[in-house]
C-alpha cells in the first residue's frame, strides 16, 4: 500500500516540476503580451528554445520583454528629446553667464574711471 502512495506522490511531484519549469519559461512571454511587445511571438519561442538550451536564453529574453513599453516603446526617443531639452537649458545658461559678464565687465570699468 504505501509503495502506490510513494509512486503516486513520486508521480506528483514530477508532474507538478514539469509544469513548473513550463510555466516558469513562459513568463517572459507572458510580460511582452501584457505590455504589447511588437516581438511576443520571437519571444515566446525563444523561450522554448531555451527549455531546450539548458535555460541559457531565458535571462536574455525577461531582459527582452521587459525593455519595451507601449507608453515610451523602447525609450529612445524620449532620452533624444531630453538632450535637446538639455542642451536648450544649456545654451539659455549660457546667454545668462554671458549677459552677467558683461555687467561685471560695465561695473569694473565704472569702478575704475571714478578712482
Amino acid at each position: 500500500m504505501l509503495d502506490y502512495i510513494a509512486l503516486g506522490l513520486l508521480l506528483f511531484v514530477a508532474l507538478v516540476l514539469f509544469y513548473g519549469v513550463i510555466v516558469i519559461h513562459d513568463i517572459p512571454y507572458d510580460i511582452a503580451k501584457h505590455r504589447d511587445h511588437p516581438h511576443q511571438d520571437a519571444i515566446h519561442v525563444a523561450g522554448w528554445v531555451s527549455l531546450f538550451t539548458l535555460h541559457v536564453l531565458w535571462p536574455f529574453l525577461w531582459i527582452w520583454a521587459t525593455l519595451y513599453r507601449p507608453e515610451r516603446g523602447w525609450g529612445f526617443q524620449q532620452i533624444q528629446e531630453q538632450q535637446k531639452s538639455d542642451e536648450a537649458l544649456l545654451l539659455s545658461m549660457q546667454q545668462t553667464l554671458d549677459a552677467q559678464a558683461q555687467r561685471i565687465d560695465a561695473l569694473e570699468r565704472k569702478l575704475e574711471g571714478n578712482a
